[in-house]
């Protein structure tokens, strides 16, 4: 989740049923004892401009005094004498220049004005005994002068983390920064990088507004903008999975089967025990076809434009039907600004998604909760570092666009990221409930089913370590200091790069966070395999010195490899996890159609050994038209062994 701790599913889950594992691996978020520094932002000396409140049928609507070309706007509803809990908005534009609507699902429209002039939006509410529409009138100026900008406004639940993003001019930088708050309770805020402030969502009784200012300089301009967070009550949480507050979610498409019971079922304060199979099934035991529509039913969002993407991706970027048919083992698709990072869990048999990893627009990214990982401090007291990332003809397969860059993403952009991902999360729930064993489930639980086949040894990973085990006591040790947030002992802190190269290189994992669990030893080969094949990106992993500044060039391998995944000791282990996922394939001639593996050169830094492939060689594997690397190659940020998911306490 964008999540230090805005969800923790513990391994609770094994307190509660006495399972022996929890989940598929990315089912935890505990915020690791981490607690970032925060101050008092002191109350506004000078007061804004206030909110011109205006009514419309019952719905109230609260618009700034002024808009104007550029400057990140907002609208806030209210319903009369009535919260905002359990209602449902939706906004449209119905005059004016063209704005892409981001937020159409939240009591606080926020927006960018693209053009001076005059601009409409109705909004219709519907809850309990309640269905109303309202329309409002907006006049924008064109711009005079330098703007700062404030992203995003928005709504948050109360106890669930925040987090803003001071933009600058391009070409210009603020300074002197400062902070307050100008309405709405006080605020302990962590401001430590001042273009990102971040907070928790006070304790409200109410739907209550919160409005911060922020002033600096700019090319000796004194600027300053208003933020908007409506601060929503919500009920006393009463989960035990659940049990630090979620964002509000909703299904993506209204008209489901499903729609009632999404998000009762799988991402909810209230979520007191486990649905059952008859209430919400496995994709798979309703229907074999591999039908998007069907998929799309089961998708839960916190912003629309997160399932519009989602759905553009299995339409247009799933040639092979992967994706749709390993889907057939989950029951929803959960995707929420406030996921990170992305996880399985068999308590739901839902999939969760970090939708950084989705977003196409600037304003898309505005919405996702930059919140840290919460485990970014495990492993601090260790000596090394274990990199990787994607590549593709020597080079990057991803493409990075640092958050302070407005720019857009096509789908070609964003395939190696979210088909890795896919592969992986899906791995998970393809172990845990292959398309094999959907006809005999027999429930009233996935937990229920899940317990009975992990009592008997029955998961695709069971059989991976039972017939190929890891073996390395040492890289176990290490995987539970930087994964599980063990505490270090002094033989592990002594270890160097050159130990743990010893280590790793003679064992059968295919990268360091294998060895965190039997489950993620079974994800991290079908995901490497499958991106190999499918794409021809190879996974790079290496194990490198541990720099104070962590760059491409002050990483130092100590020994590396690229496409570890066709290592004559890993085959067999790779070519059974493939075989029970998808039988349509292979796995033995999969993994054998694979490039050899290209070792790194020691001493080389993590930069020169990204250009190791021939350049002249063809990759084995099968070609796949959809990926391009016709687009721009900027340098993503530097990746580390378990990033992109998340693993439970056991």
């Amino acid at each position: 989740m964008g999540i230090s701790d805005s969800i923790r599913l513990y391994g609770i889950i094994a307190c509660v049923v006495a399972l022996s594992a929890c989940g598929g691996g990315d089912g935890d978020s505990d915020n690791g004892g981490v607690t970032p520094p925060s101050t008092s932002l002191p109350r506004c000396a000078t007061t804004s401009d206030p909110l011109i409140t205006t009514t419309s049928s019952s719905i109230g609507f609260q618009t700034e005094a002024q808009y104007v070309t550029g400057q990140s706007s907002a609208i806030i509803a209210s319903i009369q004498n009535r919260d905002s809990q359990d209602l449902q908005f939706r906004w449209q534009q119905i005059e004016g220049p063209s704005i892409p609507l981001v937020s159409q699902n939240s009591p606080v429209l926020a927006f960018d004005i693209p053009l001076a002039g005059s601009y409409r939006f109705s909004l219709h509410v519907t809850g309990n005994n309640l269905d109303v529409t309202g329309e409002i009138g907006i006049n924008a100026e064109l711009t005079s002068q330098g703007l700062l900008n404030i992203r995003q406004d928005h709504q948050v639940v109360k106890g669930n983390n925040v987090s803003l993003r001071l933009e600058q001019q391009a070409g210009l930088t603020a300074a002197n920064i400062s902070w307050c708050v100008a309405s709405g309770p006080d605020l302990a805020v962590d401001i430590s990088d001042p273009f990102r402030p971040l907070f928790t969502a006070p304790n409200v009784t109410q739907d209550t507004l919160i409005r911060l200012v922020a002033n600096a300089n700019i090319n000796g301009d004194q600027l300053s903008d208003d933020a908007f967070i409506m601060t929503t009550a919500a009920p006393a949480i009463n989960s035990p999975y659940f049990d630090t507050p979620v964002a509000r979610t909703h299904a993506y498409r209204e008209n489901s089967p499903y729609a009632n019971v999404l998000t009762t079922c799988v991402y909810s304060n209230q979520l007191s025990n486990a649905c059952t199979i008859n209430q919400l099934p496995l994709i798979g035991q309703t229907s074999s076809d591999l039908d998007i529509d069907t998929i799309l039913d089961r998708v839960l969002v916190s912003h629309d434009w997160m399932g519009d993407n989602f759905a553009a991706f299995l339409g247009q970027m799933d040639p092979n039907s992967d994706f749709a048919r390993l889907l057939q083992s989950v029951t929803a698709v959960v995707i929420s600004y406030d996921v990170r990072p992305s996880f399985y869990w068999v308590v739901t048999g839902a999939i969760y998604l970090d939708p950084n990893d989705l977003w196409l627009t600037p304003t898309q990214r505005d919405t996702i909760n930059e919140a840290p990982d919460y485990r970014s401090s495990y492993g601090s007291d260790l000596n090394f570092i274990m990199s990787w990332r994607y590549v593709k003809n020597n080079q990057y397969a991803s493409i990075g666009i640092p958050i302070t860059t407005r720019a857009n993403r096509t789908l070609s952009q964003i395939n190696a990221d979210l088909a890795s991902l896919l592969y992986h999360e899906l791995a998970h729930a393809n172990d845990f409930f292959p398309r094999s064993v959907h006809s005999s489930l027999t429930g009233p639980r996935l937990l229920d089913d899940y317990s009975r086949r992990n009592a008997n040894k029955s998961l695709i990973s069971d059989q991976v370590s039972q017939l190929y085990p890891l073996n390395s006591t040492e890289m176990t040790g290490l995987a539970n200091v930087s994964f599980l947030g063990a505490t270090a002992n002094t033989t592990q802190k002594a270890y160097q790069p050159s130990d743990v190269s010893t280590f790793f290189s003679n064992d059968m994992a295919s990268d360091f966070y294998a060895y965190s669990s039997t489950r993620e030893d079974t994800a991290m080969l079908f995901e490497e395999a499958m991106m190999s094949y499918r794409y021809q990106i190879l996974r790079d992993v290496a194990v490198t010195n541990k720099p104070a500044e962590l760059t491409a060039d002050t990483l130092i391998v100590d020994w590396g490899q690229r496409g570890r995944i066709a290592e004559d000791s890993l085959v067999n282990r790779a070519a059974l996890v493939i075989d029970e996922m998808l039988p349509e394939l292979n796995g033995i001639n999969l993994i054998s159609s694979l490039p050899e593996p290209i070792a790194m050169s020691k001493g080389q830094s993590w930069r020169q050994t990204l250009a190791i492939s021939p350049t002249n060689a063809s990759l084995k594997g099968q070609n796949n038209t959809q990926t391009s690397n016709d687009a721009p190659h900027n340098e993503p940020e530097l990746r580390f062994s378990g990033d992109r998911h998340r693993h439970p306490q056991q």
